[in-house]
């Protein structure tokens, strides 16, 4: 494991992250039921997103090496694309159906199912899947992209709202989307380059 290879990949996913529906989602269920259990079912949901990105990522890494540079710098160049246009009106809304009781397992269990549809083929799937690609090294992207997304659903829960009384949505959206922008340059001149 590549302490390296995680810490990028925590810092990317968690700022493609932040701006996302499930950070949002992650807070309005924290007001509503207990925290642990909210967390509970997200962690578990992102470890399945995260599983089903690495396994997309190794596929990917099949490709000969130039081909991996080329499509993993036109990924993240759509990653920055999609964080930098605007969200029209026709995105879905993710709403969590409201669990019929507060107990562990109806919440958690709610939880888990609206971040798995609301995660399913998202930007950080992919960002993941592109680094697993791009570093051939699973564990390290799984475990760095697993604790970015936990992460940003635990500051949602306990303080999401905190957060952006000090940095504004926009800035944060212009430096993950600059982040994936010199990431796909980089990816591009090495497929160009070889």
């Amino acid at each position: 494991m590549s302490l390296t290879i995680a810490a990028i990949t925590f810092g990317i996913v968690f700022l493609a992250e932040l701006p996302d529906k499930t950070a949002l989602a992650s807070l309005v269920l924290g007001t509503k039921y207990r925290a642990s259990y909210v967390f509970a079912g997200i962690a578990a949901a992102f470890a399945l997103q995260v599983g089903i990105a690495l396994a997309a990522g190794h596929l990917l890494s099949l490709l000969p090496q130039r081909w991996v540079e080329g499509v993993t710098g036109v990924l993240f160049l759509a990653g920055a694309v999609m964080l930098l246009w605007p969200k029209g009106a026709e995105e879905e809304d993710h709403e969590a159906k409201e669990p019929a009781s507060p107990s562990f397992w109806k919440v958690a269990g709610s939880s888990f199912l609206l971040v798995a549809v609301a995660e399913f083929g998202d930007l950080t799937q992919i960002m993941t899947a592109n680094l697993a690609a791009k570093y051939a090294d699973p564990v390290s992207v799984g475990i760095g992209a697993w604790l970015a997304l936990c992460t940003v659903s635990g500051i949602a829960i306990l303080g999401g709202q905190k957060l952006l009384q000090y940095v504004p949505m926009k800035v944060i959206i212009r430096v993950a989307a600059a982040i994936m922008l010199v990431m796909a340059g980089f990816s591009l001149f090495k497929a160009v380059t070889g």
